[in-house]
């Protein structure tokens, strides 16, 4: 029996629940094709913006780390670090509240990973959902689709082997939700461990800028016998 037969003699109940789990897939691959692409723009970003905009920091040129950040956008750490340095920025040449500043700078980057975190993670709860639920709606269309056949059997009074092309077509349900609900299991445990290690990557990058603020402002120190005047 082909497909085109076995749609034909599969009850309306069931088309609906095919569809549904048909169209879950498609809501799958779409948001893992949007979420691969966000993610590897994202990494090929940082990949350039890191370097250069260390070795701005390290020269002490901050129109040059900022000017970096706007010319990658797509970078996670280049808009974390960068809306921290522009809010601190006018803060770090005067030593009398460098200390303000860097404490500024540690609670922008948590408030900016926090933003970025909600972003990222929409979309996420969608496959969560569809794994969880997908198999237990093709569980409803195969349960309906039995209950229906044996009903048939009743009422015709044949035997098992008349109503097994309909158990069959009950089964694919099943079949179909597993089909949907494994990739979304898949994806969303992939996503959440590149969301993590994106993360990591944030809280290094933060880190790293706060103590070449700190180590600035040490150096500074020094020079003016500790008192920043």
């Amino acid at each position: 029996m082909d497909f085109m037969e076995l749609w034909e003699h599969t009850g309306w109940f069931n088309r609906g629940i095919n569809i549904v789990l048909i169209l879950m897939s498609i809501i799958t691959i779409a948001v893992a094709v949007a979420k691969w692409l966000r993610f590897r723009k994202m990494g090929r970003a940082t990949r350039a913006f890191a370097p250069a905009f260390s070795q701005a920091l390290e020269s002490a040129n901050i129109p040059e780390a900022l000017a970096l950040t706007e010319q990658y956008p797509n970078s996670h750490v280049a808009r974390v670090l960068g809306e921290s340095l522009r809010e601190v920025a006018p803060l770090l040449d005067d030593p009398r509240v460098a200390g303000a500043a860097i404490t500024s700078a540690e609670r922008s980057i948590e408030r900016e990973q926090i933003l970025l975190a909600n972003e990222l993670k929409s979309g996420l709860g969608i496959l969560a959902t569809i794994g969880a639920t997908a198999p237990f709606v093709g569980l409803l269309g195969t349960t309906m689709g039995i209950v229906t056949a044996f009903q048939g059997m009743g009422e015709t009074g044949a035997g098992l082997e008349a109503v097994s092309v309909g158990i069959s077509e009950a089964l694919i349900a099943t079949a179909i939700g597993l089909i949907a609900a494994i990739p979304a299991v898949w994806l969303y445990n992939y996503f959440t461990a590149r969301l993590d290690t994106l993360f990591s990557e944030l809280a290094y990058a933060g880190r790293e800028m706060v103590d070449w603020m700190m180590d600035r402002q040490a150096k500074r120190d020094v020079a003016t016998g500790g008192y920043g005047d």
